[in-house]
């Protein structure tokens, strides 16, 4: 049996209760995923953009899902905190994939609208009817399986003008007794002239269960609008994640997508990136930092659909041990699109000789009078920086660490959010250092996750 129809076979014999769970806006995307999945195979290790990752592989083991909606039974306020330093954020948690969200929820300014879908399909329908599912992928089989699973998820809104001025922060933490499927839908839009900051964190709080992180989020940017989305994985070698991110920017939005994994398993990100309007701006940024046995595999595609328009795209690997990395990513520009400004760069150091790293930059332009580049680098340290700095007295550890995070900072430095820049180059210090990176409130929920010293 496939990994595909096992779950296919889930939904045929609950499907009741999964739709009698969910919003009338998700049970309505459900015969779509279901016609997309008949016939579909998820992908196989050394097919195109997936070089080193096995996504057949990572669905294969019978996870539960949450079919009944089974509550989890801990305050989310006094389960989970987590530590940014000088960051006051608007929170908000998924218990494996069940929503809530903390005392802090009642300070988003008036208009802003972060609640489950649920919540939103009886206070703001129209918005679901318009988006949710407009930017998802039904061809992927991945984002297929989402949506025929999806009970509930997370709607963010910023109406047009509203400048939210406390970042949005939702944690996902996994904690269950048994392997479960946590299957979550995020949608954000953000209105014309609209500014928002959205900060993800991804936690497991327990050890020895494994878990699967599905996960489907779409993005609207509409005209003018500025949005970032900061991505932080933090779990252990038991979490697996496949996360699909969608991105449509319209007329002259600026918009910044960083996805930052420190601790974790298996992940696979993909992000499908749409410039539909003029004058637009775009970021899409990544830092992984792995050891042991982690494997982490960036995928991305971004479309240039309209002329006059700017993106930078940067991903960076640091990987120790028998970790494996992947970067698979294309640049797109369609004809009709001159002044076009395009960058893409993947930089690798490969600290282990027992360590993988897969690169694949990819540039495809249909159209003339544009600036665009793209490149990649996979090497380890530079022996001569390495000698220079244990001349001046400094030990070849603290060395090698230095380097390390000097080669990461630029990555950091795009953090659009001081207080979250300066947690981060604290954590990945301490990454460097062989030290537990995770935020001290998860420490003392039982997730002890160690990690090895570079």
């Amino acid at each position: 049996m496939t990994a595909l129809k096992q779950y296919i076979d889930l939904y045929t014999e609950h499907r009741a209760a999964i739709e009698a769970h969910a919003p009338a806006a998700l049970n309505a995307l459900r015969p779509a995923a279901l016609k997309a999945l008949d016939g579909a195979r998820l992908p196989r290790k050394g097919e195109e953009d997936y070089e080193g990752t096995d996504l057949e592989q990572a669905f294969a083991p019978d996870y539960g899902v949450n079919v009944n909606r089974t509550p989890f039974t801990a305050d989310p306020g006094q389960a989970f905190s987590c530590d940014v330093p000088n960051m006051s954020t608007c929170l908000y948690f998924f218990y494996n994939d069940i929503f809530s969200p903390s005392r802090t929820a009642r300070q988003l300014p008036g208009g802003v609208v972060v609640e489950s879908l649920a919540q939103a399909q009886h206070n703001h329908p129209e918005i679901l009817a318009k988006y949710l599912g407009s930017l998802a992928d039904l061809s992927k089989p991945e984002v297929a399986l989402n949506t025929l699973l999806a009970q509930d998820g997370m709607l963010v809104y910023v109406p047009d003008g509203v400048m939210a001025e406390k970042p949005i922060q939702l944690v996902n933490i996994y904690n269950a007794a048994a392997p479960v499927m946590a299957v979550r839908r995020l949608l954000v839009v953000v209105g014309e002239n609209a500014h928002a900051k959205m900060l993800v964190c991804d936690h497991t709080q327990n050890t020895g269960v494994d878990y699967l992180g599905s996960q489907v989020v779409e993005i609207v940017a509409l005209k003018d609008a500025t949005f970032d989305y900061y991505d932080l994985e933090e779990t252990n070698a038991s979490t697996h994640r496949v996360s699909s991110v969608f991105v449509d920017q319209r007329e002259g939005s600026n918009v910044l997508v960083d996805g930052m994994t420190l601790l974790n398993g298996f992940t696979r990100n993909d992000y499908y990136v749409n410039v539909d309007g003029e004058h637009c701006q775009t970021q899409l940024l990544g830092m992984t930092i792995a050891s042991g046995t982690q494997h982490v595999d960036n995928h991305s595609l971004l479309c240039h659909n309209k002329p006059n328009c700017h993106s930078n795209e940067m991903f960076k690997y640091v990987l120790n041990d028998e970790a494996v990395g992947a970067f698979a990513g294309k640049i797109l520009v369609k004809p009709g699109c001159p002044k076009t400004d395009a960058y893409q760069g993947n930089r690798n150091i490969v600290a282990a000789p027992t360590a993988k790293m897969y690169s694949k930059p990819q540039l495809e332009i249909y159209t003339d009078d544009v600036q665009c580049s793209h490149g990649t680098a996979i090497g380890q340290l530079d022996e001569e920086a390495l000698f220079y700095m244990r001349t001046r007295g400094i030990p070849l550890d603290q060395a090698r660490m230095l380097l390390m995070q000097a080669f990461v900072d630029d990555v950091i430095d795009g953090v659009r959010l001081d207080a979250l820049k300066d947690r981060l180059r604290h954590l990945v210090e301490k990454r460097f250092q062989g030290k537990m990176a995770m935020c001290q409130a998860c420490a003392g929920n039982g997730c002890n996750s160690k990690i090895e010293t570079y």
